[in-house]
């Protein structure tokens, strides 16, 4: 969970703009954060939208942080 840490921090986010961005309880996202908790397919998608990254980067998949290209609804 190193990434997410690191990626949050980067965009100078605190865990309380995390749960007002995805919808995560702040105590959630700490757990989450540092690794006693994991997150399901749906938070791991709010937080990449989040960050503004894939969730490959958040899984350590890609080395690439740049989020893929999104399709415009």
């Amino acid at each position: 969970m190193g990434r997410l840490k690191e990626l949050r921090e980067k965009r100078g986010y605190t865990q309380v703009k995390m749960q007002m961005l995805t919808g995560i309880d702040q105590s959630d996202y700490s757990k989450i954060e540092n690794g006693k908790r994991y997150y399901t397919f749906e938070q791991c998608k709010r937080i990449a939208l989040a960050l503004d990254t894939s969730m490959d980067y958040l899984a350590g998949l890609t080395k690439e942080e740049k989020p893929y290209p999104r399709s415009v609804k």
